[in-house]
Order: C-alpha cells, then sequence, then structure tokens
C-alpha cells in the first residue's frame, strides 16, 4: 500500500485525472477549503476572547466571593429596620472557621486621603491589607515588594502604590523605591510598585498599607471594610457565600430572610457565566466547521461519481489489462484524498492569515478583545486526520461505483 503512494505512475494519474477538469476540481476544493477555514478561524478567535478574559480577571482567585455590609430591610430582635450593619474581624475569623470549603478568607479597609511627595500631590484610594492579598489578587511588581508579616506585627508605616500613583507623585524615570509620601500628613516609606490591573474589584486600590497601620490612623479598631471570600476548587462559592452570609446574620442579630443587610458580589459565578458561554462557542465552532466540512467532502464525493461516469471506458481498459477492482478503488480514494487535504492545507494557511489579521487589529493594548487568536499544533493535526477520514470514506463511494460495472460493458460505454 505505501509503495502505491510513492508510485510515480500513480500521482500521474492524480494530475491527469484533475488537470482535465480543473476549473470543477477547484469548484470542489472550495466547500473544504471554506469549512476547515471556519473552523480555524472561528476556534482562534474563541481562544483570542478566552486569552482576553483570562488576561482581565488573571490577577483574581476567580473562585471568590466579596461580601461587605450594608443596611437591615428588616426589624429583628429589638432592632429597628435601617440599621447599619458593620463588620468586623472577629466576624471575619468565625466566618473562615465555621464555613466550609473556605480557602483564604482577606479581610480589607478601605479609605481615600490626600497624598503628597514635595509639590505634587493627588486624591487616592488606601486600603488596609494583610500580605494574603497578594496570593488571591496577585499584584504585578514593578519594584520593590508587598507588604510582609512583618510589616503587620510591627504596625510600620511603608505603602506599595499604582503606576498610576507614581506617575502623579514622581518624576519620570524616578526610582520610588525608599522614598517617603505623607498621607494624612504622615510619611509612609514606598517599599514597592505595581501594574495597574485591567480590571479592579471593589474600590480603588491605588495603595497599600499594612492592615494593623490602617487601623491606628484611622481609628478603626476591630471593624472591617468587607472580606474577599476564596473557595476552594472542588467547593461551590456560591453555596460558601449563602451560608457565610447565613452566619454573618447571626453573628449580627439580623432577621435571616434580610436580603438587604449583605452585599455581595460573586466573581466565581459571573466567572462560570463567561466560561460556559466559552465551552458553548467552541462547542458550536467544532460542529460548525465540521458540519461545513462534511458539506465540502460530499462535494468532492458527487464530482467523483461524475469523474467516474466519464472514465468508465478508461476503467473498463484498464480491468481488462488486469487491474484489480481493489486497485480501482484504491485509485479513486488516493484522488478523494488528494482533494480534501490540498483544499484543507489552503484553508489552514488561509485560517492563520485571518488570525494574525484579527490579532493585528482587535489585539493590540490594554482594552485588546481579541488576545493573541491562535489555535493549536493538536487542533490543525486533528482537522487533517478528520480530513483524511471524511476524504477515505467518501471516496468509498465512486470507488465501488467505479469497480461495479463489468468490463466488457466498460469498453463498450461510448
Amino acid at each position: 500500500m505505501f509503495r502505491f503512494l510513492f508510485d510515480r505512475d500513480t500521482w500521474q494519474e492524480v494530475f491527469d485525472s484533475f488537470s482535465k477538469n480543473k476549473l470543477r476540481s477547484i469548484l470542489t476544493m472550495v466547500g473544504v477549503w471554506w469549512g476547515i477555514l471556519l473552523l480555524i478561524g472561528l476556534l482562534g478567535s474563541a481562544r483570542g476572547l478566552e486569552n482576553s478574559f483570562n488576561r482581565l480577571f488573571g490577577s483574581f482567585a476567580t473562585n471568590s466571593v466579596f461580601v461587605w455590609g450594608q443596611s437591615t430591610s428588616k426589624p429583628f430582635m429589638g432592632f429597628q429596620e435601617g440599621r447599619q450593619v458593620k463588620l468586623s474581624l472577629s466576624d471575619a475569623k468565625k466566618v473562615e472557621e465555621n464555613v466550609e470549603g473556605i480557602e483564604f478568607l482577606v479581610p480589607r479597609n478601605q479609605n481615600q486621603a490626600t497624598v503628597v511627595r514635595n509639590f505634587l500631590s493627588g486624591s487616592f484610594g488606601i486600603n488596609g491589607d494583610y500580605p494574603l492579598l497578594d496570593q488571591v489578587q496577585k499584584k504585578n511588581l514593578i519594584h520593590g515588594r508587598f507588604i510582609n508579616q512583618n510589616d503587620i506585627d510591627d504596625n510600620k508605616k511603608v505603602v506599595v502604590i499604582s503606576e498610576d500613583a507614581y506617575k502623579q507623585l514622581f518624576e519620570k524615570d524616578e526610582m520610588p523605591i525608599g522614598e517617603y509620601i505623607e498621607i494624612n500628613n504622615i510619611n509612609f516609606m514606598v517599599i514597592g510598585m505595581f501594574e495597574n490591573g485591567n480590571v479592579n474589584m471593589g474600590p480603588t486600590s491605588d495603595m497599600h498599607i499594612p492592615f494593623t497601620t490602617f487601623q491606628q490612623i484611622y481609628n478603626q479598631g476591630d471593624r472591617i471594610g468587607w472580606m474577599m471570600i476564596t473557595g476552594k476548587p472542588e467547593y461551590d462559592i456560591k453555596q460558601i457565600e449563602e451560608d457565610a452570609k447565613l452566619l454573618l446574620k447571626n453573628l449580627n442579630k439580623i432577621h435571616p430572610k434580610d436580603s438587604r443587610a449583605f452585599g455581595s458580589f460573586n466573581l466565581g459565578k459571573e466567572f462560570a457565566k463567561i466560561t460556559g458561554f466559552l465551552t458553548g462557542m467552541q462547542f458550536l465552532t467544532w460542529f460548525v466547521g465540521i458540519a461545513t466540512l462534511i458539506a465540502g467532502v460530499f462535494a468532492i464525493g458527487n464530482i467523483l461519481l461524475i469523474t467516474v461516469k466519464e472514465r468508465t471506458k478508461e476503467i473498463g481498459v484498464r480491468r481488462a489489462l488486469g487491474a484489480t477492482p481493489f486497485e480501482i478503488k484504491r485509485q479513486i480514494v488516493v484522488e478523494a484524498v488528494f482533494l480534501t487535504i490540498v483544499a484543507g492545507i489552503f484553508g489552514i494557511i488561509t485560517g492563520g492569515w485571518i488570525l494574525i489579521g484579527l490579532d493585528a487589529a482587535f489585539g493590540q493594548g490594554d482594552d485588546a478583545a481579541i488576545v493573541n487568536a491562535s489555535v493549536s499544533i493538536s487542533v490543525v493535526f486533528i482537522a487533517l486526520v478528520i480530513l483524511v477520514i471524511l476524504g477515505t470514506l467518501i471516496g468509498l463511494i465512486p470507488a465501488f461505483k467505479a469497480t461495479s460495472v463489468k468490463p466488457i460493458e466498460a469498453l463498450r460505454e461510448e
């Protein structure tokens, strides 16, 4: 069989067959070309959207929920409706200890302050944070480091600033690490600078200081602004959110059916919606692409049936000279597979050009809608395997047709 594939006469016959009907052969290949182009183009676009989404939320532990206190909507246990709910560190600790499935819980505080350095100033969001924040909301540090446990234990006056804050408070190319800035007339030493993220969850986070230092300068005591809860991968973050809210209602003497007392944003739930959309888009892409491929391959089969009809006398001569039915079938199948593979390769190349164009047009900049639109080598290999299988199967139809005619009858064909 393999010697047949490398036989010069085999390929000479294939090229002779197609050269007699060049236009028909090209039009026949268009269906397969279009199908593989759609498959590569749509799969690459879906990957580009996924890359854009991952870049957008890449710094977050996506299996997370944010919870904060609001005001009650129902009277309960002697408390009137409209009571302000304030979360505390003890609330956060009890939630972490009693709600099943929590991997990390990060209490956070935030306030707005005017920050001054020399003759430059600006208004920024000041966040009181623990070192754990860098694990659940990774900071892409350009210089220096993030807050550590020593900063927390010693209530150090140190700050990690954003790139935007740096641009407002420092001269271009000036090294910020070790320099001092004034926050509420208190000097803080800059220990790190991070790149601004593409998306921000919650209040703006231009500056981070140790949580304990924030407590002191803003006289916060045990109170916290909100908590970020990250669930373990095998647990449902929606259930963790419900359990955490119910426990917080019990701790703060709030009616169990009060839906306004605590606000929340479930990042895990929103993330699941988008990943579900991307998965559905990939499935639809494969379905549309393969369906188009099948339609194109069937067109090749139909053209080969016409070609076999036109070559009836030729086939009769070959049979009379001793060609076996298997050899006739093999030749027809090779022609079908050759057509599908050539059309498929052109489709892959064209699809690659389209993805390069998409990346150049829509994949540049921080707000790019499609990032690195591409398909993996494995996808290209699978597409080629599908083409070979489909080409072989569709080639069997005209092949059997070619061998169903008896040599004597074929020789009589005019």
